[in-house]
């Protein structure tokens, strides 16, 4: 997918247009503006199917009546994945578009920057992808909440597997920023926890974007794990699955790795796609249950292809604001900063909820297997994990989270 800013901006106009038809709405309902900023030319693969997603929840909930009898409007701005676009971006948004919330962020990195302008101009901001622990723990504040599974979140859901694996050696491989390190402190963390015997032998920290991968792979190798811990992704992890594919990294040794089984990094490796990978992702081709079935037939009746895990980000972060402002009753930044705390909201992976202790949501993620089936990659054997049963307790978030 590829994907510049003038195509961006032109098909964002045309969005902003549908969204902003609003018949069924008093000419006074001035309409609730969500202004959402993301790495969309950066990392195409994740935020063009998340941007769909919104789109949506968007049009399915102004044709129900909106929120609190008003409009939802969605004003969409690129970060191309640098913190200090991303600071300008929001300025403007808040300053010159008087957006009632911020949202968006994918990097760990740029989702930080935006939380601390949320904190020192006090706007509530709602972040769907960054995974970083910091954005609810070390650097949480009042105006800040993040919707999907974190690094700690993601970590344990995968030591819970890789702690029944025989293997005694492993190694790392993770890019060098916020979310790479974190996720890799944890999974060590938490898996030394359960397999005191585990020793780690080598630690990979590829700049993010640049992955020499075959001379990681050589690294790797060089080390002789037994088992793997990876948590690249996008061109990253391509890169790093041809080039051990290539020199038989993987034969014989198993591989732990976060967000690998989302339909987006599958699909770039075809039938490339490794196997029996122990991952977090979405089984979209396998699901049955009706909140992904019904969210699944709505989103291809009006995007005519599959959802992505990008998809039911972008969803859900719509649907988890607009039932934070339903519970707030007014936009008002102070009252949404306290009236989205315990907010309950319906995702396609079923209903989650608003943690008032450090403002995560409850939403989990799938873990499963990868496989190979009709020449490309799936996930099987795979089984839901609610996010809830897999945060800290609440006197661990008191140890890591600021007051206030």
């Amino acid at each position: 997918m590829s994907l510049t800013r003038r195509t961006l901006l032109a098909t964002t106009g045309a969005a902003l247009t549908a969204t902003a038809v609003r018949p069924a709405f008093a000419a006074a309902s001035a309409p609730i503006r969500i202004g959402e900023i993301n790495s969309y030319t950066a990392i195409p693969a994740f935020t063009l199917p998340y941007r769909k997603g919104m789109e949506l929840a968007v049009a399915q909930i102004n044709a129900a009546g909106g929120v609190l009898g008003r409009p939802l409007e969605l004003l969409v701005r690129d970060d191309a994945g640098k913190p200090d676009d991303t600071l300008r971006l929001a300025a403007e948004l808040v300053g010159e578009q008087k957006v009632d919330v911020l949202a968006g962020g994918y990097l760990s990195n740029v989702g930080l920057a935006l939380s601390d302008f949320a904190l020192q101009n006090k706007r509530l901001f709602v972040a769907g992808e960054p995974l970083t622990d910091a954005l609810v723990w070390q650097k949480g504040n009042r105006y800040t909440y993040r919707l999907r599974p974190s690094t700690y979140m993601q970590a344990l859901m995968l030591v819970d597997e890789a702690a029944k694996l025989p293997a005694k050696t492993w190694a790392t491989v993770a890019p060098n920023y916020e979310y790479g390190t974190s996720t890799v402190k944890w999974f060590k963390q938490l898996l030394l926890a359960r397999r005191p015997d585990v020793k780690f032998v080598a630690d990979q920290l590829p700049p993010l974007g640049k992955i020499d991968a075959g001379a990681v792979v050589a690294a790797i190798e060089q080390a002789k794990p037994q088992a793997i811990f990876n948590v690249t992704f996008g061109a990253d992890l391509t890169n790093f699955v041809r080039q051990g594919n290539t020199r038989g990294l993987f034969d014989g040794r198993a591989v732990v790795s976060v967000l690998s089984g989302e339909p987006e990094y599958l699909e770039a490796l075809g039938d490339e796609a490794p196997s029996d990978w122990i991952v977090t992702g979405y089984p979209v081709v396998g699901v049955t249950d009706k909140a992904n079935t019904d969210f699944i037939t709505a989103y291809k009746a009006k995007f005519n292809e599959s959802p992505k895990m990008g998809s039911v980000v972008g969803y859900s972060l719509i649907k988890s604001i607009a039932a934070g402002i339903a519970k707030s009753k007014s936009t008002d930044q102070e009252a949404m900063a306290t009236g989205f705390a315990g907010a309950h909201f319906t995702t396609p992976f079923g209903d989650a909820m608003w943690r008032a202790q450090d403002h995560q949501s409850t939403l989990g993620t799938y873990v499963g297997r990868t496989a190979l089936k009709d020449g490309h990659g799936v996930m099987v054997n795979w089984r839901y994990v609610d996010g809830a049963s897999a945060l800290p307790s609440d006197d661990m978030v008191k140890t890591l989270r600021p007051a206030g």
